[in-house]
This record gives C-alpha cells, structure tokens and sequence, in this order.
C-alpha cells in the first residue's frame, strides 16, 4: 500500500448511515439490543465500502450519535442510562473489533459516561486505531442541550488538562482531531486544535442538506483553508424510528482539503461515494511554503489575546452542583442573552 510504503497517502470515507433512534425503546436492554443491531450492519457495509474503494482506504468517519440518535426528552439520568456508552463498555469493544478486522481507524460520535462526572454524560468524538485501540477521546465543547466540559471546567482541567479539552492524535495517518456537529461554526474550537498540530478535523455530523449552502457548510470549507486542514464531515441519513421525519438530517457528507476544495460529496441516502484520497506529503508541503496562503504562518494570536480574556460570555462551571434539569440549558443561555444585551455586546 502506499501509505505503508511512505506514510503520506491514503483514501478516507466519509460513510453517511442511517441512523436508528434508541427513543423509543423501552427499557436499558432494548436500546442496547438496536446498538448491537446497528453495529452489525456498520460491520457489513464497512466490508462492502472497502471492497469498492480498496485496502488503501484507512480512515472511515462515521456520523454523529450514530448508534442512538438524540435525547428527546429524556432526562439527563434517563439518557445516561439508556444511550450512553461507558468508556470500556462493550459498545466500543465491537467498535474496536470492526477496526481490528477491517484494519482502518474508525472514529465516530456518541454520548458516554465518565466516571469522574457522576450523573452527567458528554457528547464524544473518537477514533478506533487498527488495534481497536481508541487513540482520540474529544468531548463536545459547545452543546446548547447536553453537558460539556466547560459546564464543569475546573474540575475537568483537574482531571485532564488542557490536552484534554483539545485532543490530537498523532497517529500513522496524520495528526488527527475532532469537532461535533455545529462546532464546525466555532472557529475558536478548530483553532485550538490546529494550534496542537491538527491536519485532519473528524466531522460527526447530523444536520439538514439541500441545494442551498447552509452556514454549515461555509463553515466546513473556512476551517478547512483557514487552518489548512482536511475536513472529513459524515452526516446521517437520515434518523429513523423517531418523531421527526426521516429524511430531516440526511445527505452531504463529504471531504474538504486543506485548500478548501469539495473532494467529494454524496447526496442523501446510506451512501460510500463520499471518499477521497488525504495526501499528507502535499499539504505538509503547502503547510510550509510562505506567501499570502499560508494562513498558520500568518497568524497573530498574541494580538488577540486580552480581548478574549476580558470577555466573559456563556459561563464556564454552571453544572458542579450536582443534579440538573433540561431546562438548565436554555435558561442559562436567556441568562447570558441579557447579560450582553446589558453590556451593549449584542
């Protein structure tokens, strides 16, 4: 293969799946039985993608939440219970496995428990080394519904440091990282991780798609040429046995270089067409090379350093003291709101 031959170039998919919520299932038991059923059928269409594309192909991304779907409802210590993974749990044992057998980095997107934050849970980016190792573990910074790490920032510093908060991986494919979902529309995120040496930004994604450019997907090619990276974006297609129409989050995965050119793309339905060829050697290249397109070598961020530590925004550690409710979110985002307005920001 020629990565194994000089490191510098393989395929990658974005493979767009459907989705089959867990909402609806009764109990713990069944919710984890549409897992299990889920995962067979990833194992199946990986084997098939492979098969199309060819054993060069080494890093396949999968969608956001793709075993579950999203809480509707559901109170935190009920998600928690029915949908999210432990992190040596068996959901990503089979994970692992799918990598090891296929010899692919697997990464994908799921809510998951972690023993330091009792009766919390985080929205998880990870990858699945060819081991079945997991090599990238990022949780969701920005979620206007779930628990992040800054809702309880102290304590996560604490516990993971700062290397914690914005992971890379440093791996046989590049320097891997990770956002979620519209994250891709927070520059700031991207940033940290290019900062840390990140080439290749994961997108797990569940998000409209049609002819119109959405501000997704303008953001997907300016983290791409403002960072200089490839972004891979997976989306669903669509999310099934749920209240919402299916179709409502389906289509558009695709692969974007570092200099912001539309490698592929694919429509909606369950689809691999979605692949391209990541040549490391070409952008570590371009990384290089001064002029007005190198935007890293470009960079000044001492410049803005002050402004961004005298503004004070959405508020960091509002989820330390022990239970919370749904309505925790939106209130403390109204709370915000009025706070800026007061200040005359917004």
């Amino acid at each position: 293969m020629k990565l194994m031959e000089n490191g510098l170039a393989y395929k990658a998919l974005a493979l767009q799946v459907t989705c089959h919520a867990i909402n609806q299932s009764r109990d713990r038991a069944e919710a984890r039985l549409k897992m299990q059923q889920a995962l067979d059928r990833l194992d199946q269409q990986i084997a098939v993608s492979l098969a199309f594309i060819g054993s060069d192909c080494r890093l396949i991304v999968l969608p956001e939440y793709f075993l579950t779907g999203f809480p509707m409802g559901e109170s935190l210590e009920d998600w928690a219970d029915k949908a999210c993974l432990e992190i040596s749990g068996a959901e990503y044992e089979a994970l692992g496995k799918i990598a090891q057998k296929h010899r692919i980095f697997l990464a994908g997107n799921a809510y998951e428990l972690d023993p330091h934050f009792p009766g919390l849970y985080f929205q998880t980016c990870f990858v699945l080394d060819p081991s079945g190792s997991v090599v990238l573990r990022y949780r969701r910074l920005n979620s206007l519904f779930a628990p992040t790490p800054h809702d309880v920032w102290d304590q996560y510093l604490e516990h993971y440091g700062l290397e914690g908060v914005f992971p890379v991986a440093k791996t046989e494919i590049g320097n891997l990282a990770a956002v979620a979902s519209d994250e891709i529309l927070f520059p700031e995120v991207a940033r940290c991780l290019a900062m840390r040496g990140a080439e290749i930004l994961i997108h797990p994604t569940s998000e409209i798609y049609g002819q119109a450019r959405s501000p997704k997907e303008a953001a997907k090619v300016s983290r791409a040429v403002e960072n200089m990276m490839y972004v891979i974006s997976s989306n669903t297609a669509g999310i099934a046995d749920s209240s919402i129409p299916i179709a409502s989050v389906d289509g558009g995965s695709k692969i974007v270089d570092y200099r912001g050119l539309v490698l592929a793309e694919t429509g909606a339905g369950e689809s691999m067409a979605a692949f391209a060829e990541v040549d490391l050697a070409a952008l570590r290249r371009y990384r290089r090379q001064p002029g007005l397109g190198n935007m890293l070598a470009r960079q000044r961020f001492d410049a803005y350093v002050d402004s961004y530590h005298n503004s004070e925004f959405y508020p960091r550690n509002t989820m330390l003291n022990g239970e919370i409710e749904r309505k925790h979110f939106i209130q403390t985002q109204l709370a915000t709101i009025e706070r800026l307005a007061q200040r005359g920001v917004i």
